[in-house]
């Protein structure tokens, strides 16, 4: 297995296959689109307006006219200075769990090799974070803090979500994630006690 390079910035994608993609590339926080529904979503959209201010995206979309669409949609809203655009090549083919290839007939980000987004995202001029959260926020830590798996978990989380403007519905696995990138564990129980 590869050692993941961890990036400070988000990375936005389009779905959930390209995030898994990614997943086992990038330690990074990754976020989607799911497509073209970011057009309706102003809380998302909001969401990645607020990692651009705080940390700079990276947009990492497919290479067809949609993925286009997507990127230029984003690219819109949030300054240039806080958006690095990485392109994947035109690869013709699909994508093994369709049964179809795309109208265009590309690969998409999750068709992509992992040598084939490590070469785009050095083209870029990407590079690796080298700083480590050395001791990181845990799964326990939330459970010790009552923001999962306890009987008033959910509004705590909710209002733990508010406090960080991040999006009501976003997973807790993403939230210690975000957590993990954006602050130290100091930081998060200091933070928690004002809540």
């Amino acid at each position: 297995m590869m050692e993941k390079i961890k990036l400070s910035q988000a990375v936005i994608v389009e779905g959930k296959y390209d995030k898994i993609k990614l997943s086992d590339i990038l330690d990074a926080f990754i976020v989607e689109t799911n497509g073209f529904q970011i057009f309706k979503d102003k809380q998302r959209l909001a969401f990645i307006k607020k990692l651009a201010s705080e940390r700079g995206i990276i947009i990492l979309t497919d290479s067809d006219h949609a993925g286009f669409m997507i990127r230029n949609y984003i690219k819109s809203g949030v300054p240039e200075d806080k958006i690095t655009n990485v392109y994947i090549p035109d690869i013709l083919g699909k994508e093994k769990r369709k049964s179809e290839p795309s109208k265009e007939g590309k690969l998409g980000v999750e068709g992509m090799s992992a040598e084939v987004i490590l070469k785009a995202l050095e083209r870029a001029g990407v590079t690796a974070e080298k700083k480590v959260n050395e001791n990181p926020v845990t799964k326990y830590d939330l459970y010790e803090a009552g923001f999962s798996g306890t009987p008033n978990a959910k509004q705590n989380k909710k209002k733990l979500l508010e406090y960080l403007k991040l999006p009501e519905y976003l997973s807790t696995h993403s939230m210690l994630t975000y957590i993990n990138n954006s602050m130290s564990r100091e930081e998060f129980f200091e933070l928690i006690k004002d809540l």
